[in-house]
C-alpha cells in the first residue's frame, strides 16, 4: 500500500476539477492505496480533506506519490514539486488566458496571469509524469519544453454515473418541458464562455425561425464577475429577450439532470476550454450538440455534434432550426454522443487510461 496525496488549491462542490480528484481517489483506493485529499481551501461537506500544509507529513517515503492538480498559479504547489523527495505527478487542467478578464476583474486577471507564467516552471519541474485533460492541454505543456514521452492525455473523472441514476427535479421539468424550444448551456458565467454569441443566436432564431424558444444557462455566477453578468442581461434586453434567457445559477445534480432532459439541444460558443465536462454530460444524456471549434472543444465532441469554426449567429440559429425540424438528425446526434461517451469518456474508460498512464508509479 502506497501513500498518495491528491493536492489542489481549492476543493468545492459542482466543480469539474474537484470531481476529477474524487474519481482519482476512488480508483487509487480500489487498488489498495492510502489515497488522501489535500487542499489549501475546502468548501465541501462530508468529504475528508486535509490541509495542504500537511502533505509533507503524509508523504514519508521515496515510493510515496504526490498528484498535484494544476489549475491556477500557486507557489506552494510548485515548491512541493521542486522539493519533495517522493515521486510526483501533475494533472494539468488548463488556465484561462488572463485577457478574458481584462476590464472585468483585476483579481481574476492577476490569478490567471500568475498561473500562465508558472506553467513553464511546472513543465520544468522534472516530475515523474504529467497528465493532461486533453491533447490541447498536453500541447501547452510540451510547448513549454516538456518531453512528450512523459505526458499522457487522461480525461477528467466526472459525476455522470450519479446523474444517470438520480431522479430529475420535478419543478424544473414542470417549468421548462413544454412546447417551447429549449437551448441549454452549462458552465460558469465567465467571459471566456462566449455567452454573447448564444444570446445573439437566440435572437436570430426567434426572429427568423421560431419565437417560442429560450436559452437556459445553468452555471454559477460570482460577485467578482458581476459586471460581465450585468452586461449579458443588458445584451439580452437589447434584443427584447427578457424572460427568454434564463440564468439558473448554480444548480443541484437533480436540477442539472432535469435541465438536460428538458433541452432540445446543447449549445456551446466558448472561446477557451481545456476539456469541457458539460459537453460529455450532454453526450451521456443524448442531447444533440452545437458548438464552436475553439481550443479543446473539437477533440472533446469529435463527430458527435455540429461543430462550427465561426460563431456566426445566423449559422448557429440555422443549426438550431435544423435540429428542431429534423427529429431523425437530432436523435442520431444524441445517440452518437452517447456512443462517444461510452467509448471514450465513461468513468470506467477514464479509470483504465489513468491507471495505464501511472504504470509502475502505483
Amino acid at each position: 500500500m502506497r501513500r498518495i496525496a491528491l493536492l489542489t488549491p481549492l476543493l468545492t462542490t459542482a466543480d469539474a476539477i474537484s470531481n476529477d480528484l474524487y474519481g482519482m481517489q476512488a480508483v487509487l483506493k480500489e487498488h489498495g492505496h492510502d489515497a488522501r485529499l489535500f487542499a489549501n481551501e475546502s468548501m465541501t461537506k462530508d468529504v475528508d480533506v486535509s490541509p495542504a500544509g500537511k502533505v509533507k507529513e503524509f508523504l514519508k517515503s521515496p515510493d510515496d506519490l504526490l498528484i498535484y492538480h494544476y489549475s491556477m498559479g500557486w507557489n506552494f504547489g510548485l515548491k512541493l514539486l521542486q522539493e519533495l523527495e517522493c515521486r510526483t505527478v501533475v494533472k494539468y487542467h488548463n488556465i484561462t488566458p488572463p485577457e478574458f478578464f481584462h476590464g472585468i476583474s483585476l483579481d481574476y486577471e492577476n490569478v490567471c496571469s500568475h498561473g500562465r507564467e508558472q506553467l513553464k516552471d511546472i513543465a520544468g519541474a522534472d516530475c515523474d509524469l504529467y497528465l493532461a485533460d486533453s491533447e490541447y492541454n498536453a500541447q501547452e505543456l510540451i510547448g513549454e519544453g516538456l518531453d512528450s514521452a512523459k505526458c499522457f492525455v487522461v480525461a477528467p473523472f466526472h459525476h455522470i454515473d450519479k446523474l444517470d441514476v438520480l431522479p430529475p427535479d420535478a419543478q424544473v421539468l414542470d417549468q421548462f418541458v413544454d412546447d417551447r424550444v429549449n437551448i441549454l448551456m452549462v458552465g460558469r458565467v465567465a467571459p471566456n464562455k462566449g455567452h454573447a454569441a448564444l444570446i445573439e443566436a437566440l435572437a436570430v432564431y426567434r426572429r427568423e425561425y421560431n419565437e417560442d424558444a429560450r436559452l437556459l444557462i445553468a452555471g454559477k455566477e460570482v460577485e467578482q464577475l458581476a459586471s460581465y453578468s450585468k452586461w449579458l442581461r443588458e445584451l439580452a434586453g437589447s434584443f427584447d429577450l427578457d424572460g427568454s434567457v434564463i440564468f439558473a445559477g448554480c444548480v443541484s445534480d437533480e436540477q442539472l439532470k432535469a435541465y438536460y432532459l428538458a433541452a432540445d439541444c446543447f449549445m456551446l460558443t466558448s472561446e477557451h476550454e481545456g476539456f469541457c465536462v458539460p459537453l460529455v454530460e450532454a453526450m451521456a444524456m443524448k442531447v444533440p450538440i452545437i458548438a464552436s471549434a475553439s481550443s479543446a472543444i473539437p477533440a472533446t465532441v469529435g463527430n458527435a455534434g455540429l461543430v462550427w469554426s465561426e460563431r456566426n449567429p445566423y449559422l448557429l440559429a440555422e443549426s438550431i432550426d435544423r435540429l428542431n425540424r429534423d427529429e431523425s438528425l437530432s436523435v442520431a446526434l444524441g445517440l452518437m454522443g452517447r456512443r462517444r461517451y461510452e467509448q471514450f469518456f465513461s468513468n470506467q474508460k477514464i479509470a483504465a487510461a489513468f491507471t495505464s498512464a501511472l504504470g509502475g508509479l502505483i
